[in-house]
């Protein structure tokens, strides 16, 4: 169902009808209603709620901008970090501290550098108001890169606190995916003040970087931690074809470029194995490739039947997928009908169990999806 929302179809937390529905009727499945919050977002990465009335939002254009009491604010929060804006650089994830309706904390991670040197960078930092406040650097990947593109850039907080960053391969510096001293093409693992925790799975060997907690990646742009089990779920963009699913173990290598199901864009072989002795197989293989982005797992009283579930949105399919899930095993996988044939980069659950969704545009949105009444 398409159109505008009254008053009192909103959900207990204000947040009030910004504009049209998109989607075209004749695209979409009965099941599903699609609001469009606010637009104006200039290729939003990445959304977090700081509390029932406010959602933070990144923009790949170096800005943070807040959606509060329905409304999105036209001024952006000032003195941000100044990141690295070119082609897939800019602003990109946000998490919350474990902890931070006590402490503030807001993690942010960002390309870093210029064009002859950039890499992945973590900060973290606090709101006043609507400026930035106390930015502390807490992770900067090793070694530079001349690239604008693959950085990776997701965050996600363990259960036991600690922080996992992703940490793409750069494009052209995929074969130091496999290299233990290299953050490239890794997903890292650090405390909530950039420490190396002790019990990271390669500290004791004097050839890897300590903070590597997985490796053999090449742009994970999808992250997960499970509150209830601790599994760490995790997809990655592979080149034409290889868009993985997989379950992340400490010290595992999850093969790329070794082993891959994708072809390089120029349609030639980049290996010929699929699948390797000592190198982890994906949950799922997207081929060909859907560019999947954000990803979440339901955890919510709108969806019932999706409890426990990944929802993982996509940007070259234009997307929403839903992942079944079933103790460590994913099941299968099924695109949600919504009909709205725009890349989304980003899917959250709200407090009110509702899907948010920011679209991947110059003009982006960031939308909220119930289920159709």
């Amino acid at each position: 169902m398409y159109g505008f929302l009254g008053l009192s179809s909103l959900t207990p937390f204000g947040l009030l009808l910004a504009a049209a529905l998109w989607a075209s009727p004749a695209l979409a499945e009965p099941g599903y209603r699609v609001e469009a919050l606010a637009e104006g977002l200039e290729h939003p990465w990445a959304l977090v709620w700081l509390n029932e009335d406010r959602i933070l939002i990144s923009e790949r254009a170096g800005r943070l901008r807040v959606f509060e009491h329905g409304a999105l604010r036209p001024d952006p929060v000032a003195d941000v970090p100044a990141s690295f804006v070119r082609a897939q650089g800019g602003l990109q994830d946000l998490v919350l501290h474990p902890d931070h309706a006590e402490n503030g904390w807001i993690y942010l991670s960002l390309a870093h550098g210029d064009a002859a040197a950039n890499a992945t960078r973590v900060v973290r930092g606090r709101l006043d108001g609507n400026r930035w406040i106390d930015n502390e650097v807490i992770f900067t990947a090793a070694p530079t890169k001349a690239t604008a593109v693959h950085y990776g850039a997701r965050m996600a907080f363990m259960n036991d606190g600690t922080l996992l960053v992703s940490v793409g391969d750069g494009f052209d510096l995929r074969e130091q995916a496999q290299r233990l001293d290299s953050h490239i093409g890794s997903i890292v693992r650090i405390t909530d003040s950039g420490q190396v925790p002790p019990d990271n799975p390669f500290i004791d060997r004097p050839d890897a970087l300590p903070e590597i907690y997985s490796y053999g990646h090449r742009n994970v742009q999808g992250l997960v931690v499970d509150p209830a089990t601790g599994l760490v779920w995790s997809h990655e963009h592979g080149p034409r074809g290889g868009d993985e699913l997989n379950l992340i173990r400490p010290g595992r290598n999850y093969g790329w470029p070794v082993a891959t199901h994708g072809i390089d864009y120029s349609g030639a072989r980049i290996t010929p194995y699929t699948s390797r002795p000592g190198m982890e197989d994906p949950l799922i293989d997207w081929t060909p490739s859907i560019a999947p982005a954000g990803m979440s797992q339901y955890r919510g009283e709108l969806f019932p039947d999706w409890h426990g579930d990944l929802l993982v949105a996509s940007l070259a399919e234009r997307s929403l997928r839903r992942v079944r899930i079933d103790g460590e095993q994913a099941l299968g996988d099924e695109i949600i009908p919504l009909g709205l044939d725009r890349r989304l980069r980003d899917v959250q659950i709200g407090p009110d169990g509702a899907l948010y969704l920011l679209t991947d545009e110059a003009n982006g949105a960031l939308l909220r999806v119930t289920p159709e009444i």
